[in-house]
């Protein structure tokens, strides 16, 4: 297969995990390449999602490896033969590689958890309250960057309610209901937007009220993504320069235990419902 110049996140995350596969087994690239008649510098490439790899060899690795976790050997094959052409490619050109990588994330989540302290979550905005949240950014986006971030944004929503959408399941503050982005009419619009979204069969919607005790989790923003297996889990999280995507074990599982703290302290979907609806009638 030939070498990509950009390989996707999804790309190199199947890297990462035949290295990890490797890493486990006790052998070295070296080694690997003379089991498969190839060479250091190609295995460096499929490991690093440059150059792709064809499921006739990942099998053959995953059975040199020792790997006996045949669901997690199948979940790779998968990602290696996707062949999807999501729409999100069509801003290849336009937008920094994150926002196709996090389209196509959310697009194969087997399921999604969120914590929002800052914003409302990006796959429930309203335009208005995107259009604004993009706006306050320093320096300034050019006009037409900020229209594609926008209409980027906009067409993410749609992963919520296309056939068999994956559960999503959103914690949000009562900080991030009551700050007025933009203005009272944005931010009434924003607070029905939520109440709908919450609507649907697989979206739920929890709030922290201000003077729940034990939350000190202001800084506990984060996207967490099923993937097809656990260990193909991702964690999505903000800074200051971009987005961070993570992947080790380790990082995973920590944050599991975040997402469970922060649920501890919410309201249940149906109360926190009625909190809102109670918040809209003083906006």
């Amino acid at each position: 297969m030939p070498p990509r110049s950009q390989p996707t996140a999804r790309q190199a995350r199947l890297g990462t995990e035949l290295r990890r596969l490797r890493d486990a087994a006790g052998l070295t690239a070296r080694e690997v390449a003379v089991f498969l008649g190839s060479t250091s510098a190609q295995m460096s490439q499929m490991e690093a999602g440059i150059a792709g790899v064809s499921e006739e060899r990942l099998r053959r690795l995953a059975a040199h490896y020792a790997c006996a976790d045949q669901a997690l050997v199948d979940a790779l094959v998968t990602m290696a033969t996707d062949r999807t052409r999501g729409w999100w490619k069509e801003y290849a050109d336009v937008l920094p590689p994150v926002f196709r990588d996090l389209a196509e994330l959310e697009h194969h989540a087997r399921f999604m958890q969120v914590i929002a302290t800052a914003h409302v979550p990006g796959l429930l905005q309203t335009e208005d309250y995107a259009r604004a949240v993009l706006a306050y950014r320093v320096p300034e986006l050019p006009e037409g960057e900020m229209e594609a971030r926008l209409a980027h944004r906009m067409r993410r929503k749609a992963v919520l309610s296309q056939k068999g959408a994956a559960p999503y399941d959103a914690v949000v503050h009562e900080s991030v209901l009551r700050t007025r982005v933009a203005d009272r009419r944005v931010a009434r619009a924003q607070l029905d937007e939520l109440l709908r979204e919450s609507e649907r069969p697989n979206v739920s919607v929890r709030v922290i009220p201000f003077d729940v005790d034990g939350f000190a989790g202001a800084s506990s923003m984060m996207l967490y993504v099923g993937g097809q297996v656990t260990a193909l889990d991702t964690v999505q999280r903000d800074a200051p320069y971009g987005s961070a995507f993570l992947d080790a074990s380790a990082q995973l599982l920590a944050m599991r235990t975040l997402v469970r703290k922060v649920e501890s302290v919410s309201l249940e979907p149906a109360k926190s419902r009625d909190f809102m609806h109670h918040l809209a009638k003083e906006l």
